[in-house]
């Protein structure tokens, strides 16, 4: 048996263990004494494990679709508030505290620039 089978397979193994099912069903006088290795209950664990996948399959579409429309959410939100910020600026002044509560630096926390000395000659 597997060492940790809390990992998925690889595809090639599930591939190898589907190719080794369809060949077993063809091999005649097949008659395990373990009820649980006959056909019918392979094809019952075959049939659950294809279900499994494909739920697994819907639900990483679902979260995917999701997460894509949380980030339209959040991208639209964030164009807002940077529009209500230029509407504070224009109503309040680019110096105002109103300014300064929203996060932003107010036009008189900017240092300014002096100007260039020319080198002597």
């Amino acid at each position: 048996m597997a060492k940790n089978e809390t990992k998925p397979l690889k595809p090639s193994i599930i591939g190898e263990d589907e190719a080794a099912f369809n060949a077993l069903q063809k091999i005649t006088g097949y008659a395990p004494n373990n009820p649980n290795y006959q056909i019918t209950a392979l094809t019952q664990a075959l049939e659950l494990r294809r279900n499994k996948e494909a739920a697994s399959d819907q639900a990483e579409a679902l979260a995917a679709t999701a997460r894509d429309e949380m980030v339209s959410e959040q991208w639209a939100f964030h164009n807002l508030m940077l529009g209500a910020k230029d509407q504070v600026k224009a109503q309040f002044g680019k110096d105002s505290t109103q300014v300064q509560e929203l996060g932003l630096k107010r036009a008189s926390d900017y240092k300014s620039r002096k100007p260039k000395t020319k080198a002597a000659p």
